[in-house]
């Protein structure tokens, strides 16, 4: 029995000693991955030039990497230096890379409810409308919940208008007519049924154009993209309001990416996505408005600002998008029938 009792005791010693320096093991391990620099590279569909890779993509690494103290660092990669813009959606849903920012008008045919966020036109009056839209009624949700379908985390980058810029002033709807404008996707499609000539060209071409007079208009994002593309040299006239505010810009994250990440790594980061669609909102509306200021002042352009009945000759246009939108499932038709709801609110439409 003593025996039995000695060697029972060595055993337990033994044993004892195995857990201690196993839970020693466990906590050195777990140290050493908290401690762990961990590097995702993110493509954009930005280039480099544009101030939203340097607003926004920029801006995000520099404060996550702070906020980790370098555990977390995000590699800013413009568009086509890793990946073609346009297929930044397929390579983060395939894992090939763990997070990218794209644009909402590229994978509609894959998430519908795109078609929605990409910006249906006349949605809203104001900014501040579609930042409401998306974080009070529900529609940022219901784009999470689209895309976490795919395995991906969603976040927007931020809501913004598209607005006219013009050699012409458009004062009534009926200037509409005739107009040749450079447009894109749905935008093209509203401002051709509403009168206009609008067709699509590249970026680089669009100044020649206004320039020659092929073009009377054109719409590059709102002030700060019109100034950025010097529209203003020819073009005096600036249009409101806005032909819709979009979320053009958005976050995707790999879910299976996500999860490797320590907890308080995925809580910093979802953290920052969420906090960056405020700021980078707000800070969008100042930048517009001190551009409009400067242009104004130092241009010559004037800011026309189209009256409710004129604004209302255009929105029941739209509505039939609207309702061509909503046919693209049941999401889409909800989104549409929520956006409906608002603008009846807000006293645009019956």
């Amino acid at each position: 029995m003593k025996k039995s009792a000695k060697v029972f005791g060595l055993i337990s010693i033994y044993m004892a000693v195995l857990f201690s320096t196993g839970i020693l093991l466990v906590s050195d391990q777990s140290a050493m991955a908290a401690d762990e620099v961990i590097s995702w590279k993110c493509p954009a569909h930005w280039p480099m030039a544009s101030s939203s890779y340097k607003d926004s993509l920029q801006v995000v690494a520099a404060r996550l990497k702070e906020r980790t103290n370098g555990r977390l660092i995000i590699e800013p990669y413009p568009a086509g230096a890793l990946l073609p813009g346009k297929e930044n959606f397929n390579a983060v849903k395939r894992g090939m890379v763990p997070i990218a920012i794209t644009s909402s008008a590229y994978d509609m045919a894959q998430v519908p409810l795109l078609n929605v966020a990409s910006g249906l036109p006349l949605n809203f009056g104001e900014v501040w409308e579609a930042a409401y839209f998306h974080q009070w009624l529900g529609f940022e949700k219901m784009l999470k919940g689209e895309f976490a379908k795919h395995g991906l985390l969603y976040f927007t980058d931020k809501v913004y208008p598209t607005e006219l810029s013009l050699k012409k002033p458009v004062r009534k709807f009926e200037d509409f007519k005739g107009l040749k404008l450079r447009s894109s996707g749905i935008l093209q499609k509203f401002l051709t049924s509403i009168g206009a000539a609008a067709s699509y060209m590249p970026g680089s071409e669009i100044y020649a154009a206004l320039a020659s007079g092929v073009m009377d208009g054109a719409h590059w994002g709102a002030v700060q993209g019109s100034a950025s593309m010097k529209f203003y040299d020819v073009n005096k006239y600036h249009l409101r309001p806005a032909l819709n505010v979009a979320s053009t810009d958005i976050w995707l994250v790999n879910q299976k990416a996500f999860d490797k990440l320590p907890k308080d790594l995925q809580e910093i980061l979802t953290t920052t996505l969420e906090e960056q669609f405020w700021l980078r909102t707000n800070q969008y509306i100042y930048l517009e408005n001190k551009t409009l200021s400067k242009v104004v002042k130092e241009q010559g352009v004037e800011l026309i600002t189209l009256p409710p009945e004129e604004y209302a000759k255009m929105q029941t246009a739209a509505l039939k998008i609207w309702d061509e939108v909503a046919q693209k499932g049941p999401q889409c038709a909800k989104a549409v029938g929520m956006l409906k709801d608002f603008n009846r609110m807000m006293g645009r439409i019956k």
